[in-house]
């Protein structure tokens, strides 16, 4: 798990002082090193590696229809529309992701 120290890369109000969002390759197992993160590539998601130990919210963002899917730390999968952004809060006794919303444009 990354460091705690690195926690206000994963708020919701950030400044320029921050990392910009990062595009990694879609798999089974992802791990975002910002808040954002920009998805490339066709293979659902099924784990995300928690990037801080506390509750935290995550902004995915794929640039193809990826997808996410249960087997792993993601409760509910569900298919993903390229371009639409998708959060997901992660509750640490659980130690699980939910999916809160998806944007509709």
């Amino acid at each position: 798990m990354a460091s705690d120290l690195l926690h206000q890369n994963f708020g919701t109000v950030q400044s320029d002082k921050q990392p910009t969002p990062k595009t990694i390759t879609a798999a089974a197992t992802i791990a975002p090193t910002t808040f954002i993160t920009k998805m490339s590539g066709n293979t659902a998601i099924a784990t995300i590696t928690p990037p801080v130990a506390g509750s935290h919210m995550l902004c995915i963002i794929p640039n193809t229809t990826t997808g996410f899917t249960t087997g792993g730390n993601v409760s509910g999968g569900t298919t993903t529309v390229s371009g639409r952004a998708y959060l997901f809060v992660y509750e640490p006794v659980a130690a699980s992701y939910y999916l809160v919303s998806a944007t509709t444009s």
